[in-house]
Parts: structure tokens; C-alpha cells; sequence
């Protein structure tokens, strides 16, 4: 059967934007939903992206954006993408546009699935307002910007222990603050002593933070606070999109979308690329993913239009 596209790409972060680039190159007929912000869009800079340090999420995307034109095969459009539905070898796509709510539908051959997770903070005054500059989730992303300074990490038992230990590379004022019993076993109280981390287990009160967003203080029940420049913590993650599991794709034990080695979901032409798939989170890491699996779809689909 015929097609309306080769391939649609669910999502126009780092990840979808790179696939798209890739596939625009190899002439294929691209359709790009960009249904939103990314999850970054708080942050003041990317980091770690080779030559482009420190530049601002929403310029970085401006640009991958502005690199797309040349690339007439391939259309972006702000869509918010609902339901997928295996069609034939492919799939029918529908939704809406995220302008006008005017519904869409189409097919594809492909899909790629760049939607990313969404940040489930805890639930303290603070936590919501100061994400991306004062509450921090990536020490390889933001620890040289607060190095040398006073730290905290929130969280509890082998999670809090394990990213206060790595936090320590980037100062060696840390402490550790769990908002109540922190479940900490022996050893790993014995480790964090060891790196002169300090731990301290009384309820949290809230946040105290400037209009900037900048952490001033971390303000215990009992009224005493701890002054901090930046608090980090593993937050707990979901998918932002649910298309791979309404579809019966596997998920792994920790809410990923699983792939195989060329980034292919248990669901045969259905691909995941970024945070959306396992793996470290980092803005490069997630554009490389959309490259490698823009060229397993792209030898994909080859493979089918030159049967042996």
C-alpha cells in the first residue's frame, strides 16, 4: 500500500530534530510532530554539547529547526500525535495540531518515537519553581556551574547515596537531606562519612529561593535552614507519551521504552530515540540517538524497496 510518509517522528527535541536531519538527507519523506517544549526548557543553557556549550534550549532548537529547511522532503508541523495504529507493514497515525486543534491523520512507514519523559519532583513548596537552575537532576550537565560551592542532594537509600558520592567530584561541601528517615545502610553511612558528607534527616519544609530561581536555603520543619547555591536528586520519571505502551511495546522495569541494538521497539518499525529509551540523559547523547536510529530506519526501509 501507499504511504503518506516514510517516516514520522513523534517529538522535535535534540533526538527528533537529528533524526529528522539525517533522514532529510537520505531523501526521505519526513513528517516532524513537534508537540511542545522540551523537558529542558527551564534550564538557562545546555551543557556538554560539543560546540554549542552553554547555549539556551530553545536557540539550540531554533537551529536544528533552521537546518531542516534545506531538506524539502522533510515537513514539521505542530501536531500532538494520539493514537498509533499498525497499518499494512506500517501505521496509520491521528491527532491534532497543537495551532488550531484541527484533527490530522496520515500513514507512515516508520515511526520514531522522541517524546521524552516528564519530572515527577516531590511535592514541597520550591522543588516546581526552582527546576533547571536552583534544583538540578544532572551533575555531568550543571555540577561545573555550581563547583566549589555549597551542596545538597535530596533523595533516600542507594539513589541518594550514589549521587551524593558523585556530587562530591564538583565540591566538598556536600549534604545530604532525605525529608524524614533516609534508609541509608551502614555502609553507605560509612561512605558518605568517609567523603565528609553529612547527612541530615529533618522533615523539609520548603525551598527558599530567589525571584531568579537561584536556591538560597533548604528550610527544615523545625524552622533552622541550611544555606545551598543548588539541591540535585534523581527524580522519579514517566513517559510523556504513552503511544509505545497503547501499542503493546515492552517497557522495562524502570518506565523506559525498550529497544534492541539499532534503537527498534519490541513492535516491528516502531523505533525510540533519547530519554524515551533507556540510558544517560544528556542533550548530545539524545541527538546521537536520533542519528543511529535515523540510519537503522533509513537501511530498514532500503532493505524493503530491494527485496533479494
Amino acid at each position: 500500500m501507499q504511504y503518506d510518509y516514510d517516516v514520522l517522528i513523534v517529538g522535535a527535541g535534540s533526538a527528533g530534530l537529528a533524526a529528522a536531519l539525517t533522514l532529510g538527507r537520505c531523501l526521505r519523506r519526513v513528517l516532524l510532530a513537534d508537540g511542545g517544549p522540551p523537558r529542558n526548557e527551564n534550564s538557562p543553557g545546555v551543557h556538554g554539547f560539543l560546540t554549542r556549550d552553554g547555549i539556551q534550549p530553545s536557540e539550540l532548537l531554533r537551529l536544528g529547526h533552521e537546518q531542516l529547511r534545506p531538506y524539502q522532503t522533510v515537513e514539521v508541523r505542530e501536531l500532538h500525535v494520539d493514537r498509533l495504529q499498525q497499518q499494512g507493514r506500517g501505521f496509520l497515525a491521528t491527532g491534532s495540531s497543537t495551532v488550531d486543534d484541527a484533527p490530522a491523520s496520515f500513514t507512515t512507514r516508520r515511526v520514531l518515537l522522541a517524546t521524552g519523559v516528564s519530572d515527577v519532583l516531590p511535592p514541597l513548596p520550591g522543588f516546581r519553581e526552582l527546576w533547571g537552575r536552583g534544583v538540578l537532576h544532572c551533575p555531568y550537565c550543571h555540577g561545573w556551574e555550581v563547583r566549589n560551592q555549597p551542596l545538597a542532594v535530596y533523595g533516600q537509600g542507594r539513589t541518594v547515596t550514589g549521587l551524593a558520592l558523585l556530587v562530591s567530584r564538583w565540591s566538598s561541601d556536600v549534604v545530604v537531606v532525605t525529608n524524614g528517615p533516609g534508609h541509608l545502610t551502614p555502609n553507605a553511612r560509612r561512605r558518605l562519612r568517609h567523603q565528609k558528607i553529612t547527612v541530615r534527616e529533618e522533615p523539609i519544609a520548603r525551598l527558599v529561593g530567589t525571584p531568579g530561581r537561584d536556591l538560597q536555603s533548604i528550610e527544615f520543619a523545625d524552622g533552622n535552614q541550611l544555606e545551598r547555591v543548588a539541591v540535585f536528586l534523581h527524580a522519579q520519571q514517566h513517559q510523556r507519551s504513552s503511544l509505545a505502551a497503547d501499542l503493546g511495546a515492552r517497557i522495562t522495569s524502570k518506565k523506559a521504552v525498550w529497544v534492541n541494538a539499532g534503537l527498534q521497539t519490541s513492535i516491528p518499525g516502531l523505533y525510540a530515540a533519547g530519554d524515551t529509551k533507556p540510558g544517560a540523559q544528556q542533550a548530545l547523547l539524545a541527538a546521537a540517538d536520533g542519528n543511529k536510529a535515523a540510519i537503522s530506519i533509513n537501511e530498514s526501509l532500503t532493505r524493503e524497496e530491494c527485496p533479494r
